[in-house]
């Protein structure tokens, strides 16, 4: 029997402060030329219309600013479901086949399920939703499902739409990074219907480059992803917009990635070019937007497009500070490796701490040990300012 469900929400919010009681962004929001320029990282720690916030409790309205303003200039606005969107999952073995209507279109895509040995409906299991080239070893030996798919099936990696998520929105200026988060979120809608060999308390999502940047979307849009997984991530990912550190070659910067894949966002993020330092966000918010959920990244000394040491030494402790703050420092991580782009190497480098999370394995690696790098405190003066410190 095929299973169907409504989805009311793309996120789940606990304990959340009232909309009535959180500072109101303009509306509409400012163009490029109405933002201020901000040479350093944005200050966490203020709102938007600069009133500072008192203690963490604020957090879940700085929070929900942050979401907005990463929506309104990056992402493009994720889907609204109180369009009804409708999922309907059937299970054939290991084969997921998820189909979901809004009105009368209807977009369809497959996920393919791998167990770890003795896994059952008694003993059910974490999952990694992945885009595929993960070392399976790594998660299987572990004891973590996988639950893999084609990303193209969701979203076409193109200028021209294709895939399911565009058969129901076509035409919204909704980036490609948002349509493939989307598309891990339906997947886990699934696995809840049609899957009782895994736990939905432990779902993980991660990917490698593009699809890092995807996974990073992925577990911001949707509070039940447990630990997010962006592996070489680089800009739109754990990159950071203002910061770079050229060696043998440039780092991806916002004038590149725009010029030769600006259906990964939103058009509006166009207006950025080369004014990056009017952004409201930075990489380090972007980690933040998923705190107090775990997230650990992995980064290759010598992969530079990406800017290894920029997610080392900028995101990481900026973002950490936040995680400190608000009493979740050790549910941020950085594995930092010898080598280049996505080498295998690096599922083996986060193994560890996804065991942490997934299983409450003590273990003995310091996930925030940046070296060879070294913290570079210019890029956020404001870091012991946190309210209540």
């Amino acid at each position: 029997m095929v299973g169907v469900f409504i989805i009311t929400s793309a996120l789940v919010y606990a304990a959340y402060a009232s909309a009535a009681a959180c500072p109101r962004l303009p509306n509409p929001l400012p163009t490029v030329d109405g933002l201020p320029s901000i040479p350093t990282l944005p200050d966490p720690w203020t709102f938007f219309d600069g009133t500072p916030l008192r203690s963490p409790a604020d957090w879940a309205c700085r929070r929900e600013e942050v979401l907005t303003l990463v929506q309104q200039y990056f992402y493009g606005y994720y889907p609204d479901h109180s369009k009804e969107e409708r999922v309907h999952a059937s299970r054939n073995g290991t084969t997921l086949n998820i189909s979901v209507s809004v009105g009368n279109r209807t977009g369809t895509f497959n996920a393919t399920l791998t167990f770890p040995n003795g896994t059952t409906r008694f003993r059910p299991v974490p999952v990694m939703i992945n885009t595929g080239g993960v070392n399976e070893t790594v998660f299987l030996g572990s004891g973590v499902a996988l639950a893999t798919f084609d990303v193209d099936s969701v979203a076409a990696d193109s200028t021209t739409p294709g895939g399911a998520f565009w058969d129901l929105y076509s035409g919204e200026d909704i980036g490609v990074l948002t349509a493939w988060a989307w598309g891990y979120h339906r997947i886990m809608d699934a696995i809840i219907d049609k899957v009782p060999e895994i736990d939905p308390q432990r779902f993980g999502v991660t990917g490698c480059s593009r699809w890092g940047k995807a996974a990073l979307a992925a577990g911001i849009f949707d509070e039940r992803v447990a630990l997010s997984i962006p592996m070489s991530s680089g800009l739109e990912g754990i990159g950071p917009w203002r910061f770079f550190f050229e060696e043998d070659g440039a780092n991806e910067m916002i004038q590149n990635i725009f010029g030769y894949a600006p259906y990964w966002s939103t058009s509006r993020l166009g207006q950025f070019v080369p004014n990056v330092t009017n952004l409201p966000f930075d990489a380090h918010l972007h980690a933040a937007l998923v705190a107090p959920r775990a997230i650990v990244w992995d980064e290759g000394e010598i992969d530079y497009w990406t800017n290894p040491e920029g997610e080392a030494s900028v995101t990481f402790p900026a973002a950490h500070a936040v995680y400190e703050w608000l009493g979740a420092g050790d549910r941020v991580g950085v594995a930092i490796r010898p080598g280049d782009h996505c080498d295998i190497s690096g599922y083996t480098n986060i193994q560890d701490f996804m065991n942490k999370i997934f299983f409450n394995e003590k273990i003995t690696r310091n996930y925030s040990d940046i070296s060879p790098y070294t913290p570079y405190t210019e890029a956020f003066p404001w870091i012991n300012d946190a309210p209540g410190k």
